[in-house]
C-alpha cells in the first residue's frame, strides 16, 4: 500500500538526518544500537543508510562485510530499522550500493545504452567487488526489474514506520545516453531519424538540443515518475535528488514525494529549484544533502582546482568549524530547504576509525562534537519554522532550461567535482531585478497548469503577481502558454525576444511574439508593471518566506551567505562586527522600514503582519567565532 506521508518520521519531526555510511565491518547489532543511541542523544531525527566501498581512498573495506542483498545483510538492515523505530528515529534506505543505480542484478538488456550501443560506464565503489553494469535510466521496464531484484532483501526493513527509498544524484555519463525504444519516438516527435545523424547530434547545437529534450522526457517518465511509483508499491516514500539529468528539473522534483537538493558541490542557490517544485506541487518537505566537501575535495578529482587544492582541502578536513557549517545551512534555508541531511556519519563501533574523505565527519570524534546538540537544535528550530504555514511568492520566474540545453560544457573556471555541463543548472540564479519579489522558478510544465484569476497567475496553491522571462531560447510550447496567459490578462515581463531552439520551425512562433509585443500588460521591466516588491533594498540578503494567517515569516540569511561557493574558505563565516541592511517590507496595505542587524554568525527570522507590525524571533544558537586560514598560519 502507498505510505501515509503524515506518518513519515521526517515529516513529523524537523530534526536533521544524517547519511549513515556503511563502509566496512564487522557489523554487529550492539554497535548499531550504540550509534543510533548516540545520534538520538545528539539531536538527530533519523538516518539514511548508504552502502559504499570507498576505493578512491586507497583501500577496500570488504572484511567482515555481509554480501550485498544476502540474508545476513537483510537482517542487519531490518534490525537497524526496527531499533530506529523503537527509539523514535527515522530510517531511510539508499536503493542500491553506491550510485548511480546498477549492480550484478542488472541484466545486459537492462544496462545503460548510448546512441552507438552499450555504454562503457560501470559502477565502482559498491559492496560488490569489481565494475558492475549501470541501469538503463530511460526504461521503466529496466527500473522495475532492478526493483524486483532488490525488493526481497529490502522488504523486511520497510515494515514499521514509513521509510524513504533514496536516489542520490544520478552521476550518469551523459555522452550519448539512449535507449533503443526512443528511435521511433524521436522521429514521431521531431520528424527525422536520429540514427542517421548521430555525429551531428553531438556537435550541432539545435540537433543536440532536440536529442537532449528526448532524453529528458524519457528520463522523467521512465525513471523519476517510475521510481515514485515503485516506491509507493513497496510502501515507501520516494526521496530523490533529480539533479544531474537533462530533464525539466521542476517537473522531475515535483514527481517525487521529497525533492532533495545538495550542497556544496551544488551552490546553495540551486536549492531554490527543488524548493520551487515543492511549492508548485504542494509538497511540504524540501531536503538537502548538506555539508559535502565544504573546503574542497580530498579524495575526488577536481577539474577546476590547482594541484595545491586537494592539499589545502586535506589540511582542513576533520577540522570543520560549526560557524562555517551554520553559514552554509543558513544559505540553503534561505533558498527554501527545510530538512537537513548531514553528509555524514561512517559506521563505527566505539573507538572505530572508519572515515570518508568527502564528508564532514559526524561521530563522537568529530571536530565539533561538543557543539553538535546545540547546532542540531538550531537546524531543527529553523527547519520547523520553514514548514509552518504555506509557501509564499509574488513572482514566477521562468527557469532558462532551453538556454542551458542549447549550451554545452561549463567553462573550466566554473567546474567542480562532477560538474561538466551547463544543463546541470549548478550556477543558475535569480537576477537582481527579481530578488525583492520573493521569486520562485517555473517551467513549461507548470505554465500549462496555470490560469489567470483577477489578473494574477494561479498555479496550484500559489498566486503570482507576474511572470518574468529572461532567456535567449524558448520552446514553442512554452511560448504558447505565455501568450495564452498574457491574452487572459496576466502581467508578463519579457526581458528580451526569445528564439526558437532546435531544428524545427513553428508556423505560429513569430505571431505569438507579435501578439505579446502589442499587449499593454507585457513589458520589459518589473517597474513598468507597477508591482511592489516584498523586500525593497539596495542589496537584500538572501531570504525565504512562508505565509500564515495574516502574517509572514521571513528568514534572512547573514549577508555572508550570499558568497558561499564551492569550496568555502576556512573561516569564511568570520565577520568583524555587526552588519546592517536597510530594507522596506511591503505586505498587505502596509510598508515598514526595518534595519536588519546581523550579529556575527547570526541570521534573522522576522514575523510580519498585514498591518505592518514586525517582530524578530529569537533563534538562539550562536556558534563559536571561527578561525581563519591566516590565523592558523600564525
Amino acid at each position: 500500500m502507498p505510505p501515509d506521508l503524515t506518518q513519515y518520521p521526517a515529516q513529523q519531526s524537523s530534526r536533521p538526518y544524517t547519511r549513515w555510511w556503511w563502509l566496512g565491518g564487522p557489523f554487529r547489532q550492539e554497535d548499531i544500537v550504540y550509534q543510533l543511541d548516540w545520534l538520538n542523544a545528539n539531536g538527530f531525527g533519523g538516518v539514511e543508510l548508504a552502502w559504499l566501498d570507498p576505493t578512491w581512498q586507497g583501500r577496500s573495506d570488504t572484511e567482515a562485510r555481509p554480501d550485498w542483498l544476502s540474508p545476513e545483510w537483510s537482517e542487519l538492515v531490518a534490525f537497524a530499522k526496527r531499533y530506529a523505530d523503537e527509539i523514535g528515529l527515522g530510517c531511510d534506505l539508499t536503493f542500491g550500493s553506491c550510485w548511480p543505480f546498477g549492480g550484478s542484478v542488472v541484466k545486459p538488456e537492462d544496462a545503460l545504452q548510448t546512441l552507438t550501443g552499450p555504454s562503457t560506464q560501470r559502477l565502482y565503489g559498491s559492496w560488490e567487488t569489481g565494475p558492475r553494469p549501470v541501469l538503463n535510466h530511460l526504461s521503466e521496464g529496466a527500473l522495475r526489474r532492478y526493483a524486483e531484484a532488490l525488493a526481497p532483501a529490502f522488504r523486511p526493513a520497510l515494515a514499521g514506520a514509513p521509510s524513504a527509498l533514496v536516489c542520490d544524484s544520478l552521476e550518469l555519463d551523459p555522452a550519448g545516453i539512449w535507449s533503443p525504444e526512443l528511435w521511433d519516438q524521436f522521429e514521431a516527435r521531431f520528424g527525422y531519424r536520429l540514427e542517421e545523424r548521430v555525429e551531428l547530434s553531438r556537435t550541432l547545437a539545435p540537433m543536440r538540443y532536440e536529442y537532449r529534450r528526448m532524453v529528458g522526457s524519457a528520463m522523467q517518465q521512465a525513471f523519476f515518475e517510475g521510481f515514485a511509483r515503485v516506491c509507493r508499491e513497496l510502501g515507501a516514500v520516494s526521496r530523490v535528488q533529480c539533479h544531474g539529468s537533462p530533464t525539466d528539473l521542476l517537473a522531475a522534483y515535483a514527481s517525487v514525494d521529497v525533492p532533495e537538493s545538495e550542497a556544496l558541490l551544488y551552490e546553495p542557490r540551486f536549492s531554490r529549484i527543488a524548493a520551487s517544485a515543492a511549492a508548485l506541487a504542494g509538497k511540504e518537505l524540501v531536503s538537502a544533502e548538506t555539508f559535502t566537501a565544504i573546503y574542497g575535495s580530498v579524495g575526488l578529482g577536481d577539474p577546476s582546482a590547482s594541484s595545491e587544492q586537494p592539499l589545502r582541502a586535506a589540511r582542513y578536513w576533520r577540522r570543520e568549524q560549526v560557524a562555517d557549517l551554520k553559514l552554509l545551512a543558513d544559505a540553503v534555508f534561505a533558498n527554501g530547504v527545510n530538512h537537513v541531511v548531514w553528509h555524514g556519519m561512517p559506521y563505527n563501533p566505539p573507538g572505530g576509525k572508519q572515515e570518508l574523505s568527502t564528508s564532514v565527519h559526524v561521530g563522537p570524534d568529530a571536530a565539533f562534537a561538543g557543539a553538535l546538540p546545540a547546532f542540531n537544535a538550531y537546524l531543527e528550530d529553523v527547519s520547523g519554522l520553514l514548514r509552518s504555514g504555506r509557501p509564499y511568492a509574488n513572482l514566477a520566474v521562468y527557469l532558462p532550461s532551453e538556454d542551458m540545453l542549447m549550451r554545452d560544457r561549463l567553462p573550466e573556471e566554473q567546474r567542480a567535482p562532477g560538474a561538466v555541463f551547463e544543463w546541470e543548472m549548478r550556477g543558475v540564479a535569480m537576477t537582481a531585478e527579481t530578488e525583492g519579489y520573493a521569486p520562485l522558478w517555473v517551467s513549461e510544465t507548470f505554465l500549462r497548469k496555470a490560469e489567470v484569476v483577477d489578473g494574477k497567475i494561479d498555479i496550484g496553491d500559489l498566486l503570482f503577481e507576474a511572470l518574468y522571462l529572461d532567456c535567449e531560447w524558448l520552446d514553442a510550447g512554452a511560448l504558447e502558454e505565455v501568450a495564452r496567459l498574457a491574452q487572459d490578462g496576466a502581467k508578463i515581463v519579457l526581458k528580451r525576444v526569445p528564439k526558437l531552439p532546435g531544428m524545427r520551425r513553428h508556423a505560429r512562433y513569430a505571431g505569438w511574439l507579435e501578439e505579446l509585443a502589442r499587449l499593454r500588460n507585457v513589458r520589459g521591466a518589473l517597474t513598468e508593471l507597477g508591482l511592489r516588491p516584498l523586500v525593497e533594498a539596495l542589496h537584500p540578503p538572501t531570504y525565504w518566506v512562508r505565509a500564515g494567517e495574516g502574517e509572514l515569516l521571513i528568514f534572512f540569511a547573514h549577508p555572508l551567505a550570499r558568497e558561499v561557493r564551492y569550496p568555502m574558505a576556512y573561516g569564511q563565516s568570520h565577520s568583524d562586527g555587526t552588519v546592517e541592511r536597510r530594507v522596506v517590507i511591503h505586505y498587505g496595505e502596509a510598508s515598514r522600514e526595518v534595519i536588519l542587524r546581523f550579529e556575527p554568525n547570526r541570521s534573522i527570522m522576522l514575523r510580519v503582519s498585514r498591518d505592518g507590525e514586525v517582530g524578530e524571533l529569537e533563534l538562539g544558537f550562536v556558534p563559536e567565532a571561527p578561525r581563519r586560514e591566516q590565523d592558523l598560519e600564525r
